[in-house]
């Protein structure tokens, strides 16, 4: 793709969006899509949805990452090749509905329930990234905080779980429901991550709840009209330890759910 035809100071089309989940772009017009996507939450969602749709294509077919791409201006790949990804996508077509409805958040479960499975959603597409699992990394802690807490309009905090062995990896702005939400997420040295979800919720309790999804496993809570949510793959037992820690880091009552 010709990156020279993008105009990173004009509002990113389609084709710069296919070409940016296809990390196709060049520095410069990356930053300006990720600057973009943070104030354009239906660009942000259609680039989320983009590369859960990649992902799910590649469980279902096998495909590598060149085979994946969302190519919107016509394909210059061999015709083989083309008729390969096409008969993939047909499969994809009749099977990505059932890779994909752990995913979908299902809303008959109430606000909460709502805000916890879009966590679980975002920690499914966003952990397994290698080049771009964050927007902001964690060297500008100060300005991803800053930023998020701006577009949340509510002054955020970042818990540390250096005591757990997991270290600040960035975050990222995402949509919610109904508004911004933000992603933060950690690592340990053995690669496995956990991620903390923050939105505002429209309702105040105090329930501290389990979701599970498959191995993923989300405890979450709403306080101050602030909905958060941790996920991961790990014991249930863990984190829920570490959920409890950091409710109380963010100023909630963890002691009223022991």
């Amino acid at each position: 793709m010709n990156n020279d035809a993008h105009h990173p100071e004009s509002v990113p089309d389609l084709r710069m969006l296919s070409a940016f989940v296809d990390d196709e772009l060049s520095e410069r017009d990356t930053a300006a899509v990720r600057e973009h996507l943070a104030h354009d939450e239906q660009a942000a969602a259609q680039v989320a949805a983009w590369r859960a749709q990649k992902a799910a294509l590649r469980a279902l077919c096998g495909a590598t990452p060149h085979d994946t791409q969302f190519v919107v201006v016509r394909s210059r790949s061999p015709w083989w090749r083309r008729t390969a990804i096409a008969a993939c996508w047909l499969v994809a077509g009749a099977g990505l509905a059932l890779v994909l409805q752990p995913l979908v958040p299902r809303l008959t479960g109430g606000e909460t329930m709502s805000f916890a499975r879009r966590a679980d959603i975002a920690y499914a597409v966003y952990t397994p990234e290698k080049r771009h699992p964050v927007e902001v990394a964690a060297a500008e802690e100060e300005h991803l905080i800053n930023w998020l807490s701006k577009r949340l309009d509510r002054q955020l905090s970042v818990p540390s779980l250096q005591e757990y062995g997991y270290s600040l990896v960035g975050g990222r702005l995402l949509p919610g429901e109904a508004g911004p939400a933000a992603q933060f997420m950690y690592e340990n040295q053995t690669g496995a991550r956990l991620t903390l979800y923050v939105t505002g919720v429209p309702k105040d309790e105090t329930a501290f709840r389990l979701f599970r999804d498959g191995n993923r496993r989300t405890f979450y809570w709403v306080n101050d009209g602030m909905g958060y949510a941790l996920s991961g793959p790990i014991a249930e037992g863990k984190l829920r330890s570490i959920a409890i820690d950091v409710c109380s880091a963010l100023g909630g009552r963890p002691e009223a759910w022991q």
